[in-house]
């Protein structure tokens, strides 16, 4: 449960706004999307070592 503190005379926005940023952090939708269907933990692993050489490549090429 996500508790925030609204000091008096604060703007809703402002709370709404604190409230979305710590929502955002828990990654609760990212975890309902990955959840809608299972995938393989070998496909995991295939994508994150094409995503890590990917990232690589990136790296090396901006320098």
């Amino acid at each position: 449960m996500l508790i925030i503190p609204v000091k008096e005379g604060e703007n809703i926005e402002r709370a709404l706004k604190k409230f979305k940023k710590k929502f955002d952090r828990t990654g609760v939708i990212k975890e309902l999307r990955g959840r809608q269907h299972f995938t393989k933990p070998s496909v995991k692993n295939r994508q994150q070592k094409l995503k890590a050489i990917y990232a690589n490549q990136m790296k090396t090429a901006q320098e």
